[in-house]
């Protein structure tokens, strides 16, 4: 049972708890608003209209995105990722991705490929979950339309060297979809700077919004396929999507009070500076890096380099079972981590840790020192049993 006295650190899943805006935005919009946006002309579904804008105009911002309607709005990163992977490719398409990433990349993937749609090529990745971006590279065919990568693993939080690939891609023709599901948010991200031209992010981790939300950037002269058809609010007469960004992308009602919420936490990100976001995370994963080392038993995976990684943390305690492990600091010291292969099997396979998976703490911009200090404290007092 949750107490105040709890600790939470599956943030790397879903942030917890919400700055009060959040929450105070969803509540209003349930309550004061609670119409469709994109659907009237009366006045609480202007007011709709203008909770959704607000939010995009916000997200831009923070991920400076030269244009807000080339943001669009899913229900998770992981629509995200399909209707940018699916919307991109041809049959016949050449795919290159790496060995760290989610199934929401993977599956999709191997999904078309064994419809004969695609074939996919994988770089391979080291055992603390690092990219050599020429290894990468040198998977590229004259038939590479797309390569997919993930920009910190979920596993071990490495952040990966999309500059270098990003730009190689752009010299050759390919797009680059990047996965920013764990540093949206949590770290700073420059769409522009970085070169990418796909990013997909989920609303509810590092961004501090609620469930159910999500976004795709899509790069001017980028067109894609739509995942989905329906309707919007505009251009009904027309027996397919428009062309218009974001309608073309965003069939079917919007999550109105998801989107209220996460515009909400968009402008608490800015408000705060996601430099200062980015430096706490940092500071929270230094400290934890530097605690755990000193247990005995304890092995951390990962570059253990708060400079190379974002604040997910993956160990093993010698001698337990990851789940028996998350099971204890949960019943017995009120801590709550995530055990498993975290969604995540081909990121395992690099680690070597396939068979068991890892037990991993992951922190947000709330997580505090405290927090820390009583994981490193419940996992000296497991090891010295």
């Amino acid at each position: 049972m949750f107490t105040p006295m709890s600790v939470y650190l599956d943030n790397a899943a879903t942030s917890f708890p919400k700055p009060s805006t959040v929450y105070l935005a969803v509540e209003r919009y349930m309550r004061e608003i609670g119409t469709s946006p994109g659907r009237g002309t009366y006045s609480r579904a202007r007011a709709a209209d203008e909770v959704v804008a607000r939010a995009r105009a916000a997200l831009a911002r923070l991920l400076n995105i030269p244009r807000a309607d080339r943001l669009v709005f899913t229900s998770n990163v992981t629509e995200s990722l399909n209707l940018a992977i699916k919307g991109a490719v041809r049959p016949g398409d050449h795919v290159v991705t790496t060995a760290m990433e989610h199934n929401a990349v993977w599956r999709c993937l191997k999904a078309l490929e064994s419809e004969g749609v695609i074939e996919v090529a994988v770089a391979p990745c080291g055992r603390d979950g690092t990219l050599d971006p020429d290894d990468l590279l040198s998977l590229l065919r004259p038939a590479t339309r797309l390569i997919v990568m993930v920009h910190a693993s979920n596993v071990t939080g490495t952040l990966m060297p999309v500059e270098a690939v990003a730009s190689a891609a752009r010299l050759r023709g390919i797009s680059l979809l990047l996965d920013a599901a764990q540093t949206a948010g949590a770290y700073e991200l420059d769409v522009q700077a970085l070169g990418v031209d796909l990013l997909a992010f989920t609303g509810h981790k590092g961004l501090l919004g609620p469930q159910g939300t999500g976004g795709l950037y899509i790069r001017d002269g980028i067109v894609l396929r739509p995942l989905k058809e329906g309707g919007t609010g505009s251009e009904s007469v027309l027996e397919r999507q428009p062309d218009e960004l974001p309608d073309r992308y965003e069939a079917g009602t919007l999550n109105g009070p998801g989107i209220a919420g996460l515009g909400a936490a968009a402008e608490f990100l800015l408000a705060e500076g996601i430099r200062r976001v980015a430096e706490h995370e940092r500071a929270l994963t230094r400290e934890a890096l530097g605690r755990l080392s000193k247990i005995p038993g304890l092995l951390v995976y990962g570059p253990k380099d708060p400079d190379r990684q974002v604040g997910v943390i993956s160990f093993n305690l010698s001698g337990i079972s990851p789940a028996d492990l998350a099971y204890a600091l949960d019943e017995m010291y009120g801590i709550m981590v995530r055990a498993g292969l975290h969604c995540a099997p081909q990121a395992h396979r690099s680690l070597g840790t396939i068979d068991q998976g890892t037990v991993r703490a992951s922190f947000s911009y709330l997580s505090t020192t405290s927090d820390v200090e009583r994981l490193a404290g419940a996992l000296h007092d497991i090891a010295s049993r």
